[in-house]
């Protein structure tokens, strides 16, 4: 579990419910980079779901795409799977398309053997966004 006792990690998440975007940006990007990104997943699922700013959700989501582990794309592709806002959803799906693995070379192997073992997710919503994701590949 997370150190919560941590002052900096405290104030990341207190940032989060910051009426300025750019606090919350900032607390985005400073959350990505936890060590357990789990136990901050919901704050970090808020944020990527910002209904105030895609500013917040475009800096959140790159920074837990540059993490380059499991973790930080399974929660990119969970909040893009419940999405509801257009602007949201389509500035998620940008993250995800415009990750720049993608762009080389065997970096988008890794970003693919990752997006293949998401594919058995036991979270239906993230298995079924990255199926979608695994399937414009073909």
């Amino acid at each position: 579990m997370e150190d919560f006792t941590d002052p900096e990690l405290c104030a990341a998440i207190a940032a989060a419910e910051s009426p300025a975007w750019s606090v919350r940006a900032a607390a985005g990007r400073r959350l990505a980079a936890a060590d357990r990104i789990e136990s901050v997943a919901r704050v970090l699922g808020g944020l990527l779901l910002d209904a105030e700013d895609t500013g917040v959700t475009s800096d959140t989501a790159a920074a837990l795409l540059a993490r380059r582990d499991l973790a930080g794309l399974r929660i990119v592709l969970a909040a893009r799977a419940v999405a509801s806002d257009e602007g949201t959803a389509d500035q998620l799906a940008a993250e995800l398309d415009c990750d720049p693995r993608w762009a080389t070379g065997q970096d988008g192997d890794e970003l693919i053997t990752q997006l293949r073992t998401l594919a058995s997710d036991a979270d239906p919503e993230v298995r079924n966004e990255t199926l979608l994701r695994l399937s414009r590949l073909r």
